[in-house]
């Protein structure tokens, strides 16, 4: 398939230094019809680099939304070094992902999650240079992995305080993937699970999953969420559609309501949140997650079935009392 050259920068940053592919190696390539131009330019990549590959387009497979992932899908990832899944989330797909991660934390494949990937990710955050947001990332880690709590506050409301537990594991997702952990791009955060949580959040960025390409940006109408001992326990929007969508997603099973997640956006090469949670998570500030803690990585013993970011702006932040950030402005040199 043909596909702009624009896009051409960014899928060479995925492929040769985010995944570091390599002329000996396998890259197992899922997409969907509405990400199948934004896959050529990444499969256009693993070819000149000399890879073998093999690509899957999945309503070539199965119906969508996908009630699992499909088997031909697993089974090529058992052969692959390297996985790439660019395509759209839709309801209900959240269990299909988790599968197909499953594999790749067993394996200890190098993965690229390009979920909602949009050409407008490809031509801003994934140009960005992941070298030197990697460096600021480590930076970060540093410092959060010594601290016991962290606040964060914004001018919109927000006051939420993160407790946290030494046993549970920092992780760097700074856009270059490793076997250690594969890594959402365009990459650029730290993060782990809390011990506990308790605040107000004003998310007037965006939502995770689907409904972020169902309400975008937030910043007319953000959702309030109130958390008291590390889970939800009410929201508030001007918007009811989102406020009933969010709490129903957060309530799947027993720890859907529960924060899996307290992160630090690091990609510095983001200017501003354009309504694509795979990128405007990434956006320098704090965001959360309610649901899968990812424990695989972080050490947290709990599970989920769901997991759901919410995207906050213009942070001050601090680590114990050493302040980090300031209006969204990191005070790392």
């Amino acid at each position: 398939m043909e596909f702009d050259a624009e896009l051409t920068p960014g899928a060479r940053n995925a492929v040769r230094i985010c995944l570091n592919v390599r002329p000996d190696e396998r890259v197992t390539v899922v997409t969907d019809r509405a990400s199948q131009e934004i896959a050529a330019a990444l499969v256009h990549e693993v070819d000149e680099v000399g890879a073998e590959r093999a690509v899957f387009v999945l309503e070539d497979l199965a119906p969508r939304p996908l009630a699992a992932l499909p088997a031909g899908v697993a089974a090529d990832m058992e052969r692959s070094q390297v996985s790439i899944f660019a395509a759209q989330a839709q309801a209900n797909e959240l269990g299909a992902r988790i599968a197909m991660t499953d594999i790749v934390n067993r394996r200890r494949m190098r993965h690229g999650h390009m979920v909602n990937i949009t050409r407008q990710i490809m031509c801003d955050g994934m140009r960005a240079d992941f070298h030197e947001v990697d460096r600021l990332s480590t930076k970060v880690i540093e410092v959060v992995r010594r601290a016991r709590t962290i606040r964060a506050t914004t001018p919109a409301g927000t006051d939420l305080t993160a407790a946290l537990d030494p046993a549970l594991r920092w992780i760097k997702t700074s856009g270059l993937i490793t076997t250690e952990k594969w890594g959402n791009l365009p990459g650029g955060e730290v993060f782990t699970t809390p011990r506990d949580v308790n605040g107000t959040f004003v998310i007037d960025g965006v939502v995770g999953d689907w409904l972020c390409d169902r309400y975008g940006r937030l910043g007319d109408s953000p959702l309030t969420v109130r958390i008291e001992n590390g889970r939800l326990v009410g929201a508030s929007s001007d918007n009811q559609s989102l406020c009933q969508d969010f709490w129903t997603y957060t309530h799947q099973d027993e720890n859907s309501d529960r924060v899996g997640e307290f992160a630090i956006g690091t990609n510095v090469g983001v200017g501003a949140i354009i309504g694509q949670i795979l990128q405007d998570e990434k956006f320098p500030g704090v965001h959360i997650a309610f649901g899968n803690p990812y424990g695989a990585h972080t050490g947290a013993s709990w599970w989920s079935s769901s997991h759901i970011d919410v995207v906050g702006t213009e942070f001050d932040v601090w680590a114990d009392d050493q302040p980090i950030m300031s209006r969204g402005k990191f005070l790392i040199s």
